[in-house]
């Protein structure tokens, strides 16, 4: 039997390593999302996701104006940008609490290099923008009947 002597501080690198990790963590995501709020800025959210006709983009705008939206796309590159006014009604000294963020936003996307831009679609109703980019005819899957000689 091997005896191994105790070292009361050799767990004290690991433990503070711990702790300094937890505090980097929780620290970042309140800094980032004050730093959105701070510069009014916003990232609607997206879902992305792919059927058997091509991709689809939905992203939540809720109180932004179709014609506050834009859609461009350049080098494969999927650009949805616009702007959310602010309420300019309400006094600031009125609110209790103020948690909706307003302003610009900009999101931006790299697509496949199989895309075809002039096909690509978009759709907004009730607060949610849809954008569906078809896949070209040689990319899409085709069923074929193999015959068994």
């Amino acid at each position: 039997m091997t005896i191994i002597k105790w070292d009361p501080f050799g767990n004290i690198a690991s433990l503070q390593s711990k702790i300094n990790r937890m505090f980097d963590e929780a620290f970042a995501v309140n800094q980032g999302r004050q730093e959105d709020i701070i510069s009014n800025s916003w990232k609607p959210p997206v879902d992305i996701f792919e059927d058997n006709e091509g991709i689809i983009i939905r992203a939540e705008l809720p109180g932004v104006k179709k014609e506050n939206i834009s859609v461009d796309v350049k080098d494969n590159v999927l650009t949805l940008k616009g702007n959310r006014p602010a309420d300019t009604d309400i006094p600031d000294e009125h609110y209790f609490r103020r948690e909706r963020v307003y302003g610009q936003f900009y999101r931006a996307f790299t697509l496949q290099e199989y895309i075809v831009p002039d096909k690509i679609q978009a759709a907004f109703k009730d607060g949610v923008l849809e954008i569906r980019i078809p896949k070209p005819e040689e990319q899409k899957p085709t069923q074929v009947n193999v015959s068994i000689e």
